[in-house]
C-alpha cells in the first residue's frame, strides 16, 4: 500500500508518496520530473526499507507561495519538515540531477538526522553545462514557457541537446512512460511549465559553488552512482568532486547511462543503493 498526501510546511505545499517497511530512505528526482521517476527503483527497495518520494517545488504536486521555497536552501526547508511531520527520526537520502544537490543542503541542514547520502548524476561545482544558464535567462522572458511547449511537442527538438538528448543513452526511452509523465503535462498545462520556470529562476549555481568547501562538512558515508556517458555532468568532473567530500564509500560507474541513470537501469541502480544502505 502506497501512503500519499500534501503536506503544508510554511507558504509550501509539498505532495509525497510513501511505501516499504524498513529504515527510512529519502529520494529526491530531478529537473522536470517528479517522486514517480524513482518508481522502478523503489519496488526493488520497499522489502526492506520505508521509501519516501516527493516532490520538488516546483515540479510534480508540490508549490509555494514563497518565492525563496523555489531555491535549493528553501527547498531543504520545506522537506526537513516535512520529515519531522512524518515523525522521521533518522533517514538515509538519495538524489538525482537537482535532486541530489537539494540532498546536500537537506544533509547540510539536517545531519543530527541523515545516516547515509547516495548521490547519482547531479551539479558539480563551478561546472556550468551550457545550456542550464541559458534556460535560467531565457526563463525569465514573457513568452518562453509557450515557446517552450510548442517545442516540446517536437520530437527532433526532445531529442536534442536542448531537450532532453542528454538524459538517456537510448533515446526510445524519450517516449513511452517518460513523455506521459514528465512532458505531456508541460504541453498540456501553462500553469505547470510556469512553476518549473520558477524553479528554473530561483535555482542559484553561486549557491552550489559554495559546496566546494561544503562538502567536507557532510560526514555521513557518502556513495556516487554515475551514469558513464552523462554530457551534463561528466564522470570525470563527479569523480573530481568525490574527493571533496570525508566519507566516500566508493564510485561506482553504470555503463551506457547518462543523466536519469535510475530510470535508464533501475536494476542497477537499485541492487548499489540497496547494498550500501543495508551495510
Amino acid at each position: 500500500m502506497v501512503d500519499e498526501g500534501t503536506a503544508g510546511v510554511g507558504a509550501a505545499s509539498v505532495h509525497w508518496r510513501r511505501i516499504g517497511r524498513g529504515p527510512t530512505v529519502v529520494l529526491l528526482h530531478g529537473f522536470p520530473l517528479s517522486g514517480h521517476t524513482w518508481d522502478a527503483v523503489v519496488a526493488q527497495l520497499r522489502d526492506r526499507f520505508t521509501c519516501i518520494m516527493p516532490d520538488l517545488i516546483g515540479l510534480g504536486r508540490s508549490s509555494s507561495g514563497a518565492d525563496g521555497d523555489y531555491a535549493s536552501e528553501g527547498q531543504a526547508r520545506a522537506f526537513q519538515g516535512l520529515l519531522s511531520q512524518l515523525g522521521v527520526d533518522t533517514y538515509a537520502l538519495v538524489g538525482n540531477d537537482t535532486g541530489g544537490w537539494i540532498a546536500r543542503e537537506l544533509a547540510l541542514a539536517d545531519a543530527g538526522r541523515v545516516s547515509r547520502l547516495v548521490l547519482t548524476n547531479t551539479e558539480i561545482p563551478f561546472h556550468r553545462p551550457p545550456w542550464i544558464p541559458t534556460y535560467q535567462l531565457a526563463a525569465r522572458l514573457p513568452g518562453f514557457g509557450t515557446v517552450v511547449r510548442q517545442l516540446l511537442q517536437l520530437d527532433v527538438f526532445r531529442r536534442s541537446p536542448l531537450g532532453f538528448g542528454g538524459c538517456f543513452h537510448d533515446l526510445a526511452l524519450l517516449n513511452g512512460p517518460f513523455h506521459e509523465r514528465y512532458v505531456e503535462p508541460l504541453i498540456r498545462s501553462a500553469e505547470r511549465m510556469a512553476e518549473a520556470q520558477r524553479f528554473l529562476r530561483r535555482m542559484d549555481f553561486s549557491r552550489l559553488d559554495e559546496f566546494a568547501g561544503l562538502h567536507r562538512r557532510l560526514a555521513m558515508p557518502t556513495l556516487f552512482v554515475w551514469g558513464d556517458e552523462d554530457p551534463t555532468f561528466p564522470v570525470d568532473r563527479a569523480r573530481a568532486m568525490a574527493g571533496q567530500f570525508p566519507a566516500v564509500a566508493g564510485f561506482r560507474e553504470v555503463a551506457a547511462a547518462r543523466l536519469f541513470v535510475h530510470e535508464e537501469h533501475p536494476d542497477t541502480v537499485a541492487t548499489m543503493v540497496g547494498g550500501f544502505l543495508a551495510e
